[in-house]
Order: C-alpha cells, then sequence, then structure tokens
C-alpha cells in the first residue's frame, strides 16, 4: 500500500467523483481506477460499489479504509509542516472562506498583518456563504472559515471573534430613532428590507419567524444579500431593515444611518473562526489564528 494510492482513494471518496479526484491528484481517471484495483487486489476485498448514475458507495471495508486514509494523510501532514518549521522554512499555504461582509469589513486589517510576518505562505481567500463555508472546513477544503456563531458540527473547533449585535438601520432622523425603546410591532409599520429567504442565507430568517409570530403584517420592499447593500437602499429611504453587525465599523460610520439597538430582543452573538480538530499545527497557522484573536 503506498501513500499515492491511499491519496487517490481519499480523494475520490471525498470528492465522490473520479472526475473530481483526478483533477484534484494531477491523474488521469484511469490512473485513479488502476490505483483503487491495485488496492482492492492488496487487502483482499471490495472498496467502492458504484450505485446507480455512478454514484459511489463505500463497502464496509471502504468504510474503514477511508478512516484510516484520513488519519494517515492529517499525520502525513503534520510530519511535513513540522519539518519545514524546523528548518525555519516558513512557506506553504494558508486558505481562508468567509462572508462577503467579514472579508469586506474586518478581514483586510488582519490579512496585512499576516502578509508583513509571513511572504512567502501562499494565501487563498474564497467569498462564501455562511453554510458554504461550513462545509469546506468539514471537508478540509480550507484552512480557517468565519461564520456567526456558535457552530457545533462534529470534528470543528471554533473561537469567538467579533461580538456582533442585532440592531435596526434607519436613515438619519427617521421616526423610529425617537422612541424609547424600539417594538416591533412599530418596525413592522415601516416598509422593510430582509434577508435573502435562501437556506444558505439563514442569518435572519427568524424575523419573519418573530414577526410572523407576534400575528403582525408587514411588508418586504427589498431582499439583500449582505449589511452593505441594505445600508445602501436604507440610506436613500426605501426601508428600514435588521442587521448584525460588529460596533464602530468605519464603513458604515459614513453612511447617514442610525443603529437602533434590539439586544432587548435578540442577544449579542459572535463572528467566530472555525477549523478541523485535526488540521496541521504549522507556525504559519498557529500564528495567523494568534493575530486574528488578538484583534477581538
Amino acid at each position: 500500500m503506498e501513500l499515492r494510492q491511499i491519496t487517490g482513494f481519499y480523494q475520490v471518496i471525498r470528492l465522490g467523483s473520479f472526475t473530481r479526484a483526478a483533477e484534484a491528484t494531477f491523474r488521469t481517471q484511469s490512473a485513479l481506477s488502476q490505483q483503487i484495483k491495485a488496492l482492492e487486489d492488496e487487502l483482499g476485498c471490495e472498496l467502492i460499489e458504484r450505485v446507480g448514475n455512478k454514484r459511489l458507495k463505500l463497502t464496509a471495508s471502504g468504510e474503514r479504509l477511508f478512516k484510516f486514509a484520513e488519519e494517515v494523510l492529517s499525520k502525513y501532514e503534520f510530519f511535513i509542516e513540522s519539518l519545514r518549521d524546523l528548518q525555519g522554512n516558513q512557506t506553504g499555504s494558508l486558505s481562508v472562506a468567509a462572508p462577503f461582509t467579514t472579508l469586506y469589513h474586518l478581514f483586510p486589517k488582519i490579512l496585512k498583518l499576516y502578509r508583513i510576518k509571513y511572504p512567502e505562505v501562499q494565501l487563498t481567500i474564497l467569498d462564501r456563504p455562511q453554510k458554504s463555508v461550513i462545509e469546506l472546513v468539514k471537508d478540509a477544503e480550507v484552512d480557517f472559515g468565519f461564520v456567526l456563531g456558535p457552530v457545533t458540527v462534529p470534528n470543528l473547533i471554533s473561537w469567538q471573534w467579533k461580538k456582533v449585535h442585532t440592531v435596526l438601520m434607519v436613515p438619519l432622523g427617521h421616526p423610529l430613532a425617537s422612541l424609547n425603546r424600539l417594538r416591533l410591532e412599530d418596525v413592522a409599520k415601516f416598509p422593510l428590507v430582509l434577508d435573502v429567504r435562501l437556506p444558505h442565507y439563514a442569518g435572519h430568517l427568524d424575523i419573519h419567524e418573530r414577526l410572523q409570530s407576534l400575528g403582525l403584517s408587514y411588508t418586504v420592499v427589498m431582499e439583500s444579500s449582505n449589511v452593505d447593500l441594505s445600508s445602501v437602499y436604507v440610506e436613500m429611504g426605501l426601508g428600514v431593515s435588521f442587521a448584525t453587525i460588529v460596533k464602530g465599523l468605519p464603513i458604515l460610520k459614513k453612511r447617514k444611518l442610525e443603529f437602533l439597538p434590539l439586544d432587548h430582543y435578540f442577544e449579542p452573538d459572535y463572528l467566530v473562526v472555525i477549523a478541523r480538530k485535526n488540521r496541521a499545527p504549522a507556525s504559519y497557522r498557529k500564528s495567523f489564528l494568534e493575530l486574528l484573536l488578538q484583534d477581538r
């Protein structure tokens, strides 16, 4: 059993496709098929079944080998990274995924500091919605992800980063800004700019449920995928909008908006950094996490 065979088998199962695994391992589909056939011959058992439409299904032996492959490759990565650290070689790759708003407002400062310290590390940054970020980290496609917590997913670990508050964005001088205590009954009287009602924009779908649970009728004048887009249209008076924000963002200070607190309806939450528990702790990855946590 060779490392390249283990890697090929692992990628086929992880990606669910010989085609995608061939691209990821820079081999042909034929070569991958031959590697897995050689593994089956060596181990004396079938590892993969093909079920309708070429869908792949692991046998019981295949499931055991997949767990073994995952452990071996993780230890191999740890070994390579530890050798680099021992030699003082700060090269490697670091990949990050986060929603647009986090990348736009919060990430540039950290990235600038990190690139000064580790100019040789190859960076990959992906703009993805929250659900996709979690899947990318789970599948080891990226090293770190940024999402709105809490996150309770097996094999993932998280660290609290930035405290976020739910607020109502209104234009300067809006009638709601003069109320001592904002009520949802009052908010529902005005046109609303709300999050896109799709599964991967799960941030404020509970706003609809909360308003409906109170028996309130309301009008959604616009659906928006992020707070920056919403702020533009709220500022021009199209409607008012719920948002989760980190207090003091410079870009939002530039807009003619007021942010009315809603902590009496929604408890403050945190943006969290997530990673796989068994990810190799190379020094340049640990340094990235340390920079983040110093900037809470």
